[in-house]
């Protein structure tokens, strides 16, 4: 991604490294973990949770990768905008908007990519 790139050239590109339901449904679980972690951190008052943080996150993201979709997390290339996007798709997914990012990814129901869609960074 030489020069200016946006957000919105990542996220299709993204979605393909994400094509299995089940490598998202891992993001979606760790983002979840995530989330309840740091809405009960306050409360709890368990510094230890911090540590957590990365280890729910990244622990299903990556296993998802690994097992289910065979690929080398974005996370590597792409650290920032791979954590943006990891939130970005859980909301996506909480507000029943995923399905048509997919399609407009190229993304198909069964977790192949369009070749004329593919997205290469």
């Amino acid at each position: 991604m030489a020069g200016k790139a946006a957000f919105g050239d990542f996220w299709p590109y993204y979605l393909q490294e994400h094509a299995h339901a089940g490598t998202r449904a891992m993001h979606y679980a760790g983002t979840s973990l995530v989330v309840l972690l740091l809405a009960a951190l306050p409360v709890a008052g368990r510094w230890w949770m911090v540590a957590a943080l990365p280890l729910a996150g990244y622990g299903f993201a990556w296993m998802g990768h690994s097992l289910i979709e065979r690929n080398r997390p974005a996370t590597f290339r792409y650290p920032l905008w791979s954590l943006r996007a990891d939130f970005v798709m859980w909301f996506r997914f909480l507000t029943g908007r995923m399905g048509r990012d997919l399609q407009r990814a190229g993304v198909r129901p069964d977790g192949s990519i369009d070749p004329a869609l593919r997205c290469e960074l």
